[in-house]
């Protein structure tokens, strides 16, 4: 197993190497209630996409460096538990991507993103904002970091990638706010540079199964906007989702 680097600060603008997150392989012998202990991290993967170029979007107006190394982000926040499983591949060589930070950050079962409360209120409506880009050019200068309004900071967090480019969260399933689809925002940095910005999204069908279940179920009214009228939403950010005890497991393979 390697080391666990749980809680250790890290600048994504100044990468540092060397360090590696507990890695797939550590999580798969320590026999969760996700991925077994016969489980391979090619099992875990299969199907979740390999070597096709992975769209970029838009980072989104609610991301600032959080600067911390978790793999749980949940803290106190309520929802049907994600184990989310991320490997990123090289978009040059297709081989593994190493010491890679990826930070992923997304919205609570009632909308809300931390540090950002009072901006992403429902009542106000983050604006949907650019687009994705299926040919892989970049899209992230259309919108600067944001500066945090309040001192929270569930559902934010980074992970560096294993020897297989591999990393995992434990998460809850994003809710939902009006003009866009449910969606976890993802970003790699290799290099000392912002590698890929990317959105994760999930099969409308599942987001109903899990819509109709507590605390998504308190929400008020109903969502204006699915996959199929979301402007960021691409075929290749689609999660190879599968059943995880009370929860769910989600895989993808990134290129960067």
């Amino acid at each position: 197993m390697e080391h666990d680097h749980e809680g250790q600060r890290v600048s994504r603008r100044r990468l540092i190497t060397g360090v590696s997150s507990i890695g797939l392989g550590g999580l798969i012998a320590a026999s969760g209630p996700g991925i077994r202990a016969t489980a391979t991290a090619e099992s875990v993967f299969a199907g979740a996409g390999m070597c096709t170029l992975t769209p970029s979007a838009t980072q989104g107006p609610f991301y600032f460096d959080a600067d911390k190394i978790r793999s749980d982000i949940r803290e106190d926040r309520e929802g049907v538990r994600l184990r989310l499983a991320i490997k990123v591949n090289d978009r040059g060589s297709c081989r593994p991507l190493r010491d890679a930070v990826v930070e992923i950050w997304h919205c609570d079962a009632a909308g809300l993103y931390s540090g950002a409360e009072k901006e992403s209120a429902l009542d106000a409506g983050p604006p949907p904002g650019g687009g994705s880009v299926p040919d892989g050019k970049s899209d992230m200068e259309d919108m600067k970091d944001m500066k945090p309004s309040d001192d929270k900071r569930y559902l934010r967090g980074a992970q560096v990638t294993d020897s297989i480019g591999a990393v995992e969260f434990t998460t809850i399933w994003p809710g939902w706010y009006p003009g866009r689809a449910v969606h976890i925002h993802v970003m790699v940095h290799a290099d000392e540079r912002r590698a890929l910005s990317t959105q994760l999204m999930f099969d409308e069908k599942l987001n109903e199964a899990v819509f109709a279940r507590h605390p998504y179920n308190r929400r008020q009214g109903r969502r204006d906007t699915l996959n199929t009228g979301d402007g960021i939403f691409h075929d290749g950010m689609l999660l190879k989702v599968t059943e995880d005890g009370e929860g769910y497991q989600g895989a993808i393979v990134l290129s960067a």
